[in-house]
């Protein structure tokens, strides 16, 4: 789960799981898999980064680092 902040300045938290797609148009607006569009007053990069950190959270998405070549 991520912590947002909607337009009028309250706190969303989502489930990441459950983003198809984040825009920049110039609010940033998640779209849903369900459809449902939410506002919100983070800026695409920053949604992408909690995303990112939940996902490494939960083990989804393996560490960005680069593997050590020399092994």
């Amino acid at each position: 789960m991520i912590q947002l902040t909607r337009l009028n300045q309250s706190t969303l938290t989502l489930n990441a799981i459950y983003i198809e797609r984040i825009e920049s148009t110039p609010d940033t607006v998640i779209t849903l898999l369900s459809g449902k569009k939410v506002h919100v007053l983070e800026t695409s990069a920053e949604v992408t980064r909690k995303v990112t950190d939940f996902y490494q959270k939960i083990n989804l998405l393996s560490s960005l680092q680069e593997p050590n070549r020399n092994e």
